[in-house]
């Protein structure tokens, strides 16, 4: 069953079975989001992003002009921003960023920022506090401002150093 906090305001008619908004969150019109994902406290998700299914967007995200593939964790603070060229004076919509893309079983730590049209691997991980500001291959670990790759992580989180990037406990 879809849950709905009162506070919250959804506009977006496009929200999956099991997912939970929370506490004065906001959807705009034109948003997707799948089936049991988690929109945190005070979230913030803007026109037109398409959210996969299993994803846990937590509390004070915002998302703008974004592909958010399944089983995604969004840390407490993200921003996934939208303006490569901010300024409160003038807003031109031919000078939108490109579209952000986070692949499948990425996780983005608190208070990160990501850059418009970067592409987030999958199941790369990003450290706490960093600013994102390229792509990242799958299975990477970056952190940093800017953020660099530091390693590299299997699907369940842990660091491997091999190619086939599978942790030694997941081997077994």
């Amino acid at each position: 069953m879809t849950e709905i906090h009162p506070t919250a305001i959804v506009e977006s008619k496009d929200v999956g079975e099991g997912t939970k908004i929370w506490h004065h969150a906001h959807v705009r019109e034109g948003a997707k989001i799948g089936s049991n994902c988690m929109i945190g406290k005070n979230a913030y998700i803007d026109f037109d992003v398409v959210i996969g299914s299993n994803v846990k967007i937590q509390n004070n995200v915002c998302v703008y002009n974004a592909t958010i593939e399944d089983d995604v964790q969004l840390g407490p603070g993200v921003i996934v921003t939208n303006d490569p060229y901010p300024r409160a004076f003038i807003w031109n919509e031919e000078k939108k960023g490109k579209r952000t893309h986070i692949k499948k079983g990425a996780s983005v730590g608190a208070n990160s920022t990501l850059i418009p049209g970067i592409t987030i691997g999958e199941y790369a991980m990003i450290g706490a506090s960093s600013v994102v500001t390229k792509d990242v291959p799958s299975h990477a670990l970056v952190y940093g401002n800017p953020a660099t790759i530091r390693g590299y992580v299997c699907k369940c989180g842990n660091k491997t150093n091999n190619e086939d990037r599978v942790c030694d406990g997941c081997k077994n």
